[in-house]
């Protein structure tokens, strides 16, 4: 695709935080063009294939399963199959789309090879369709996916229409991905198989850095190099903001130097956004955000956790960049109820709490438990943790043992198997993890199945208890199996 392609568009600003389109962005190359999504079920690859939708291009696409999501994007016209079959390429297919998870064999993918069909990996495509808007791309180890649909309810509370796709459903949304009639495109930004290289946003948002992925990165030193990359990606006249206090944030901002203009948050007041006078109440926190020296006023947040204030501020930030007064940006901050899978209630019966967590690093997993402790106050946290694949297991296994401290039990089921190799699921399981969460003094113990997961649960959950199922596979699964034990069997 090339700008030339597209018509032209732009919006006029009436008040600071008020926009009137002029003209929106039309898709010819897009509206009437087929695209076939292999791997169509997941997060990210169904919200773009509702954004093409919305953009009246012809969509198909299969999976191995059928699901919620499936049989949503059907209602919506997607064309969809279930099971990887080379006769799914329709041969008026102009363009296959294909997620992380699609091996080179793969039927389809090589039907559309010797169709002439452009190929494109997820990031590709949507680096490409982000590059005809004002695009904010956010990303960090931990957190990108909570940060970027807040930004996104923000913008749309305050009257700015966002096209977006992002990593998680936004619960007050029911979606993932939307189109608007502004000209901005917010878009969650994932350093795995350095995909966020793939974008040229106008402003670039670094959350935080850490260690991960350590199947596709050398070493955190290689991690950091991928940030700096995606940072000095940014468009001329671009921005990034960034955490100006996290360590490995601080190696990219130096080493950009006067390359690009920079804005920092933190709970640092040296940072150009800065949380003060912090307060904890009912487990959640209020606190005062300023702008430099300058106080822009008092706000609070409805999400748990001290790591989400860091969240809110870069939104802030962000959002004060679009142009959206402070006075409005802290008045509908707290109103973010947050995302599908990040500390999300799943119900309360018969006085026994029940959460469902993304949580698949030792990090997010030390927070959650925080968050979750300062917010509920459980008699008893029982935690039921699947790991996420067998190669992080082992990479940060002495780290995964420490991080349950804050749990009184951790029931550890299978590791759940994606991209992993067969080396990697002989050197580690799910009983080797279990042992060492034992010997860090947290009382855990291997379940295996889901099944025996839920007939634990049953037998020993009671009144002021609360069970969090952490992971990002499908461990969501016995959250639900458990609310409908507690109202059918109790």
């Amino acid at each position: 695709m090339s700008r030339a392609e597209v018509e032209t568009h732009s919006i006029k600003v009436k008040a600071a935080h008020r926009y009137d389109i002029v003209d929106v962005v039309s898709w010819p190359q897009v509206a009437g063009t087929r695209y076939h999504f292999i791997g169509i079920g997941g997060v990210g690859m169904s919200g773009l294939a509702q954004f093409l939708i919305d953009k009246h291009a012809i969509v198909a696409g299969s999976d191995q399963t059928a699901t919620a999501t499936t049989s949503r994007l059907a209602e919506l016209g997607a064309e969809i199959h279930i099971g990887h079959d080379a006769e799914n390429i329709n041969a008026q297919t102009a363009a296959v789309v294909v997620s992380a998870a699609v091996r080179p064999d793969n039927p389809e993918l090589q039907r559309a090879r010797q169709q002439g069909c452009r190929i494109y990996k997820y990031a590709q495509l949507l680096g490409e369709l982000m590059s005809y808007f004002d695009s904010i791309a956010i990303s960090g180890t931990h957190g990108k996916s909570t940060t970027s649909g807040w930004l996104v309810h923000c913008l749309k509370e305050a009257g700015v229409e966002p096209n977006f796709v992002v990593g998680a459903n936004i619960l007050q949304l029911e979606a993932s991905a939307g189109t608007g009639a502004s000209e901005f495109f917010v878009a969650e930004a994932c350093e795995y198989d350095r995909s966020f290289l793939n974008f040229r946003p106008q402003l670039a948002c670094i959350l935080n850095i850490e260690s991960d992925h350590l199947d596709c990165y050398r070493d955190e030193a290689d991690i950091i190099d991928a940030f700096y990359q995606f940072a000095l990606g940014t468009r001329p006249g671009g921005l990034v903001m960034a955490n100006g206090r996290d360590p490995n944030v601080a190696q990219v901002i130096k080493r950009l130097g006067r390359e690009r203009d920079v804005t920092t948050f933190g709970f640092d007041p040296h940072c150009d956004f800065s949380a003060r006078n912090i307060r904890l109440h009912h487990g959640l926190y209020h606190f005062d955000v300023y702008q430099g020296q300058r106080c822009l006023g008092r706000t609070s947040i409805s999400l748990p956790g001290r790591h989400n204030i860091l969240n809110g501020l870069a939104v802030t930030a962000i959002a004060m960049r679009v142009g959206i007064e402070p006075e409005t940006i802290l008045n509908v901050l707290s109103r973010f109820t947050g995302m599908e899978r990040r500390l999300m209630l799943k119900g309360k019966l018969q006085g026994i709490t029940v959460l469902d967590d993304y949580a698949h690093h030792p990090t997010e997993i030390r927070a959650s438990l925080k968050a979750i402790r300062q917010r509920y106050r459980p008699k008893r946290l029982w935690c039921v943790y699947q790991a996420h694949q067998y190669s992080r297991t082992r990479f940060f296994l002495e780290e995964f043992a420490a991080s349950f401290a804050l749990a009184d039990k951790a029931i550890i089921p299978d590791i759940y198997f994606v991209r992993d190799s067969e080396l990697s699921r002989s050197e580690v399981n799910a009983e080797i993890l279990t042992d060492r969460i034992r010997a860090e003094g947290t009382d855990a113990e291997y379940a295996g199945t889901f099944d025996t997961v839920c007939d634990r649960l049953e037998k020993e959950l009671c009144a002021g208890d609360l069970v969090v199922t952490m992971g990002a596979g499908d461990v969501w699964k016995v959250a639900d199996e458990c609310i409908q034990r507690l109202r059918t069997n109790r």
